[in-house]
């Protein structure tokens, strides 16, 4: 049974990183003996080392140790054999692109199937989805495909921003360019705002936190599902 924690951020305004999610991830990761953290995406560019450090530290609020999976010699292994893993966030472009060098798309997708604990945020919310094709981020290199892990029928838009209406920029929004997107594709997205993720649980999918998300679907209008309603389609 899937069993997954798909989150818009690691850091929210005014809190250190994974802080808002530390109660949920201590009961998500209760019978996880070490987390592995998969530190791709690299943030800023930020090394595997180091991001790894931030990692740990947050985990260890929880009782809970960080194995980088740039440390060991067989990650698809040590996939297979995690109790829990865990995708930051960063760059999805870079981050798909390193799965798919290491041979890790499908095994990734076979032991989230198979039941272990994933959480993502950001970019590692995003390969949750059928494709990675509504990321924010700039491609700075070239994957070999946009498909990636497909462990929800949809794709995600990890910090979703509303339209500031009083702002004088003249580019498009965020909702603009998901709009655009569904005049080439028709699965649907979903918007996640600040604060919020989806909590999976086999077929169920349960939209979490304060905020409501923005679903986006072909040929039809925009609409809210509020904080506690499960997402289908």
């Amino acid at each position: 049974m899937k069993n997954l924690l798909i989150a818009s951020t690691s850091t929210v305004y005014g809190k250190g990183y994974l802080e808002y999610l530390l109660p949920e991830m201590e009961a998500f990761f209760a019978a996880s003996k070490d987390i592995l953290f998969i530190p791709y995406a690299r943030p800023s560019g930020i090394s595997h080392d180091a991001y790894t450090k931030i990692a740990r530290k947050a985990f260890k609020k929880i009782g809970k140790n960080v194995v980088g999976i740039h440390t060991l010699t067989n990650p698809i292994e040590a996939v297979q054999n995690a109790t829990g893993i865990f995708t930051g966030g960063g760059n999805t472009f870079l981050l798909v692109k390193s799965l798919y060098e290491a041979n890790l798309m499908q095994v990734l997708r076979e032991v989230i199937f198979n039941g272990t604990p994933y959480l993502g945020t950001s970019a590692g919310s995003n390969i949750c989805g059928v494709t990675m094709k509504t990321t924010n981020d700039m491609p700075i290199v070239y994957p070999p495909s946009f498909k990636t892990l497909g462990v929800v029928p949809f794709v995600i838009n990890p910090h979703y921003l509303d339209p500031n209406p009083t702002s004088t920029h003249m580019g498009e929004t965020r909702e603009t360019r998901i709009n655009e997107y569904l005049t080439q594709n028709t699965v649907p997205v979903v918007g996640l705002r600040e604060g919020s993720w989806i909590e999976v649980k086999g077929d169920t999918l349960t939209l979490r936190g304060d905020l409501s998300a923005r679903i986006f679907e072909y040929d039809k209008e925009p609409y809210e599902v509020e904080s506690g309603s499960f997402i289908s389609f």
